[in-house]
């Protein structure tokens, strides 16, 4: 394909990501500006963290006076599980000139629309992909932020347009994929792991758990 029809199609892709991070961004931009953060700071923020759960976390940090060091392990915590995300992707990342960008970026968002593209001029399209995503975030980070001292916003529910985002996605992935191992393997993982650790700790284990089975079954083939 031309590069025009390239990011043609990642857009197309990208919809429902800039469908869900718009909502969610403005949401932390205005949640930012009633914490008292300049707009810049949260744009900064956004920036060098890009992602969203910690980021919503990162308010009550800042506002708290919490220690650097509590909030680097409290970072790593939460986002590990994005490294089981680039590492399931490794083997396309080292065809690309962007290798260190796309790993940055990879969020459970673009992972998951990600999962989901052909092998025709993939590598090209899930640049554009994870670049149109992240230009959704930082925009509504800042419209967010400003909008924030000029509209009153009730924020009661906005957390859920990405848990909605998943479910359509994961629905999909089933009616189009005729292995639902992998589908399966995570669900009964994920549950056994929530009743084990807690609703608060259950994603890491679970998804070390889930990782090494499909490993193990695909003799060191991931799903993509």
């Amino acid at each position: 394909m031309k590069n025009k029809e390239i990011i043609k199609k990642a857009f197309e892709k990208s919809i429902p990501i800039m469908c869900s991070y718009l909502f969610v961004s403005i949401a932390y931009g205005v949640m930012m500006n009633e914490a008292g953060f300049s707009w810049y700071v949260a744009l900064l923020v956004s920036f060098l963290i890009y992602t969203g759960a910690f980021q919503f976390l990162l308010i009550t940090l800042l506002s708290g006076g919490t220690s650097l060091l509590t909030i680097g392990v409290t970072a790593l915590l939460m986002n590990s599980r994005q490294l089981f995300y680039s590492l399931s992707f490794i083997d396309v990342f080292n065809k690309m000139k962007q290798k260190w960008y796309m790993i940055f970026t990879m969020t459970d968002e673009t992972y998951a629309v990600n999962c989901n593209l052909e092998d025709q001029d993939k590598e090209q399209v899930m640049f554009y992909i994870v670049l149109f995503s992240r230009c959704y975030w930082l925009i509504g980070t800042v419209l967010g932020a400003i909008l924030g001292n000029l509209i009153p916003f009730d924020l009661t529910g906005i957390d859920f347009c990405m848990t909605a985002l998943f479910i359509i996605i994961f629905m999909d992935q089933l009616e189009k994929n005729k292995d639902h191992f992998p589908a399966v393997v995570g669900i009964v993982i994920a549950i056994i792991c929530l009743i084990v650790f807690g609703s608060q700790n259950f994603m890491l284990p679970s998804l070390i758990i889930s990782s090494m089975i499909l490993l193990v079954k695909q003799g060191g083939t991931s799903y993509e």
